[in-house]
């Protein structure tokens, strides 16, 4: 599961108000080499929630990303290239994702999200 992806979920129990972002707790990460896309990354940066990025990498132990970001840091390479590892070429292998309301658990495993419910939570 890529920061990217990790970014984009969240937890949809019936009854939950604030499911994201959800806390990561990587067992197992790998970085995978990616060719970077400047214009992408440009494109993608209003969608992406920052805090939950920047704590998402530190949740690997990628120190690199600033706290805040805006869209005039996308004119720095430097930033770009950090932007750019975080997002697509650390991927979590094993691990799981934790509700910031309720707690629940959702495993990772093989770089997939389990996100599906209980019949009870839906």
């Amino acid at each position: 599961m890529r920061l990217l992806t990790h970014n984009m979920l969240s937890c949809n129990i019936k009854g939950v108000a604030n499911g994201f972002p959800l806390r990561l707790e990587a067992e197992k990460w790998v970085e995978k080499e990616v060719e970077l896309n400047a214009d992408f990354l440009r494109h993608i940066f209003p969608k992406i929630e920052w805090k939950a990025l920047a704590g998402a990498a530190r949740a690997v132990g990628y120190c690199e990303l600033p706290e805040e970001a805006d869209a005039a840091m996308l004119d720095s390479e430097d930033f770009l290239r950090r932007f750019h590892h975080a997002l697509l070429e650390i991927h979590v292998e094993e691990g799981a994702l934790f509700c910031p309301e309720t707690g629940r658990r959702f495993s990772i495993t093989k770089g997939i999200p389990n996100m599906l419910l209980r019949e009870d939570e839906v």
